[in-house]
């Protein structure tokens, strides 16, 4: 298993946008990849459970890989909350 530890850095948050390249990007790898937010936990590769989140501005959250390309995975997800999903 590998975590990561992201942080919502662009201004409005997660919303539909992030949330479908968050799935998108999880739908590439075949482990397992899970969000962690306070004492939720989703499937990342689930667009309506990243929504679920509603993680906000400076929200810091737990991806979790499980599986055969996990580490990837986790840097490819740890990526997008450091480009800020590409949105500033």
């Amino acid at each position: 298993m590998t975590e990561k530890i992201v942080t919502v850095l662009n201004r409005a948050g997660i919303h539909a946008r992030p949330a479908a390249l968050i799935a998108q990007t999880a739908n590439k790898f075949a482990c397992e990849v899970l969000i962690e937010k306070d004492s939720i936990t989703i499937n990342a590769k689930s667009i309506m459970g990243v929504i679920t989140l509603a993680a906000a501005y400076k929200t810091t959250m737990v991806v979790r890989t499980d599986g055969v390309d996990e580490v990837q995975a986790a840097q490819a997800i740890a990526t997008l909350f450091e480009n800020k999903f590409e949105e500033e």
